[in-house]
């Protein structure tokens, strides 16, 4: 496994696949190397059929946050993307999938490694509010992209784990 990591973290290696016979020996040794971070975001989808995008550090993005103490993961992802978009008439339809990256964050100047497995939800926003972004978290631009745009401008920047997502929900 630390084999794994190293590629991850040291070479042009993107991804990796990992296989074995005990897929929860596997996980268990790969999450007790890294530190993990549950979160939840939505795919949320407005009466035209538009789905809302965030912009943050130079790429678009799908709101999403991590969950709180005891916060449900439904919770989580409606309370984000209130926080993240301002909007709040949503309503919360299924579940979509789980997505899983892996970066470094910088704890009292030592460098930990971070699972963060992100929780989808599709919603669907019933409001007349124009989303407004939270700047303090680095936003800079919420916009209701059709498929067109997303093909366009979304996915040529975008990262893979919203391309595989947005996949689960729609042809892209």
């Amino acid at each position: 496994m630390e084999i794994a990591i190293d590629l991850l973290e040291n070479t042009s290696t993107s991804e990796i696949n990992i296989y074995g016979e005990n897929l929860e020996q596997i996980w268990e040794e790969l999450t007790g190397m890294l530190r993990v971070v549950e979160a939840a975001g939505g795919i949320v989808f407005n009466q035209e059929n538009k789905i809302l995008f965030i912009h943050r550090l130079g790429r678009w993005d799908l709101p999403k946050g991590k969950i709180e103490p005891e916060e449900s993961l439904e919770n989580a992802a409606l309370r984000e993307l209130e926080e993240e978009t301002g909007l709040t008439e949503l309503i919360l339809q299924e579940f979509v999938n789980t997505t899983f990256h892996i970066y470094k964050e910088k704890k009292q100047g030592k460098e930990e490694r971070i699972l963060k497995a992100t929780h989808w939800f599709k919603m669907t926003y019933v409001g007349q509010k124009e989303p407004i972004p939270q700047t303090e978290e680095g936003i800079t631009k919420v916009e209701w992209k059709t498929q067109t745009e997303i093909n366009d401008e979304v996915l040529p920047n975008t990262f893979k784990n919203i391309k595989l997502i947005l996949s689960e929900v729609f042809a892209i």
